[in-house]
């Protein structure tokens, strides 16, 4: 069961985010949006990276899900590499989409690095 759980959650994170860009973000963006950083640019990629850190995170869930299903020894470490592949992520996505201008990508990155570092002592 917990397989088809995360079947889902695979399924349900590529429908929210095709269906977030095409129905959802790209009509927002024809509205008048708040000015940031001299331009409406940083808040759209704002905007859609926060959007697709939803489905990253549902795709975490999915590999945890997966992961329990399937009974895993070391099960601490695994979860906290999957977190910590999680993060990076959502790190690299916030970089990415706002050229850096949005600072979660160094908290991102700090858990990352914890999850990884806790991980590889085998806590």
């Amino acid at each position: 069961m917990l397989a088809i759980a995360a079947i889902l959650l695979l399924f349900i994170g590529c429908v929210h985010s095709y269906l977030g860009e095409r129905f959802i973000l790209i009509r927002l963006f024809k509205q008048e949006l708040p000015v940031l950083f001299g331009s409406t640019v940083f808040t759209k990629q704002t905007l859609r990276f926060a959007w697709h850190l939803t489905t990253v995170s549902w795709f975490g869930f999915a590999v945890i899900l997966l992961i329990l299903h399937f009974d895993v020894s070391n099960l601490t470490a695994v979860l906290l590499y999957i977190v910590g592949v999680v993060f990076t992520i959502s790190g690299a996505l916030s970089f990415g989409y706002t050229k850096g201008k949005h600072y979660s990508y160094v908290v991102f990155g700090m858990v990352a690095l914890i999850c990884f570092y806790y991980a590889y002592l085998g806590t």
